[in-house]
């Protein structure tokens, strides 16, 4: 008997088309962004008669259409020019590629199209990719329109240097010219430029609130029209998905990965509908995957700290307080071969991991003899083990602490 044989006897194939669950699908109509898509078309149509259009920066939360609308345009800017002999509308992921050196390596080897020309990955000068950057941009003749997604990665890892580079391209070009066009979930990003950037690059802002349930509503059941027969998904499933999503800043991505979630636990189960059931089972599988997401993505000290206090919490019956983590946290430090931090600073990445709901902190009061905050966890054996087996522990298993301190 074949490893999938029982799988595939139990599992009743529920989706017709899967590629429209994904939230990289992009659909031939963009409901409730009309006016987004109006704003941003208007701005940029200068570039199909060869005129620069102004730069734009575009916010809103996680799940709003930014990437969507964007990629929608691009394609309906392309049905416009489909020689790109006016313009050209290039796509980078700053979430992939966060440094100067490889944005402007994708940027250039979207617009060389000879092989023996295109810039190696690694190995030149900034100066030297720049240089052929701008070269060839001059070459075409033509408007490039250039979308930098999750724009504030790169500037969290790297400052604002290369939005200059890319902002006073323009100056250097004698036939061609450059639009950049910003996206970026943080509201406040503009706040970290420095004034000189921040008006060059924010020419024109447009911004993307979040959907509400009715919304929400509207999109999941245009893609579930499209996803699946009719009659596979109870009445009251597509509400439910929206109301979840909607407390949480009225992400479409979230509602859409709850929708199929749900629908490939129906499908597992060999289940002939999607139901209210299953979107909860659903819910508790993200909420899982988030956590741990969250826990993987934690600075090194914060993960230190998380793992005092489960070590505190399985050794002791009573309340773990401040000072048993802190203790602790010191020693696992040493094991590490890690500066610990003071106990202020540790009292405030504490704070943080209360503030991600990874942890439940309250104050507890001793009248004059100060205070301290009793620390409960609010994460299950799966996400503790999860947290025990992070590599950055490893040097532990070598380590032999004083006897009295539990490490492994």
């Amino acid at each position: 008997m074949g490893a999938f044989d029982e799988s595939k006897t139990k599992m009743n194939i529920l989706i017709k088309n899967r590629n429209i669950l994904q939230t990289t699908y992009i659909p031939d109509q963009l409901p409730h962004r009309e006016n987004e898509v109006k704003n941003i078309v208007e701005i940029i149509t200068p570039s199909l008669y060869k005129h620069k259009p102004s730069n734009i920066l575009i916010t809103g939360k996680t799940g709003t259409g930014k990437t969507a609308v964007l990629n929608y345009i691009g394609k309906e800017l392309k049905k416009e020019d489909p020689s790109e002999e006016n313009c050209s509308f290039l796509y980078v992921n700053c979430e992939i590629v966060d440094n100067p050196y490889g944005m402007l390596f994708n940027i250039s080897n979207q617009i060389i199209k000879d092989q023996s020309n295109k810039i190696p990955f690694t190995g030149w000068s900034l100066d030297r990719v720049y240089d052929t950057l701008i070269n060839s941009i001059d070459k075409e003749n033509k408007i490039f329109i250039i979308v930098l997604d999750e724009i504030d990665r790169i500037l969290q890892k790297n400052g604002d240097d290369i939005f200059y580079f890319l902002t006073t391209m323009n100056e250097k070009l004698k036939n061609s010219k450059v639009s950049i066009i910003g996206v970026t979930n943080n509201t406040k990003f503009t706040e970290l430029l420095t004034s000189k950037i921040r008006s060059r690059l924010g020419e024109e802002k447009v911004v993307f609130p979040p959907y509400n349930p009715e919304q929400l509503q509207d999109i999941l059941r245009k893609r579930a029209e499209l996803a699946f027969e009719p009659g596979v998904v109870e009445e009251g499933v597509i509400p439910y998905c929206a109301a979840v999503s909607a407390q949480d800043s009225g992400d479409a991505r979230k509602a859409l990965d709850l929708l199929r979630v749900s629908a490939e636990k129906a499908e597992r189960r060999g289940d002939s509908i999607v139901t209210e059931a299953h979107v909860k089972e659903a819910i508790n599988a993200i909420e899982k995957d988030t956590v741990q997401e969250v826990i993987r993505t934690l600075p090194s000290q914060s993960k230190i700290i998380l793992r005092s206090i489960i070590e505190n919490h399985e050794k002791k019956d009573t309340s773990v307080i401040t000072g048993d983590v802190y203790s602790l946290y010191k020693e696992i430090c040493k094991g590490l071969n890690i500066s610990p931090k003071s106990e202020k600073r540790v009292a405030d990445l504490i704070s943080e991991l209360d503030m991600l709901g990874i942890i439940h902190a309250r104050v507890k009061s001793f009248g004059r003899q100060g205070r301290t905050r009793e620390i409960e966890l609010n994460i299950n054996k799966d996400i503790i083990e999860f947290v025990m087996k992070d590599e950055l522990f490893e040097p532990l298993s070598k380590y032999k602490p004083p006897k009295q301190t539990k490490l492994l």
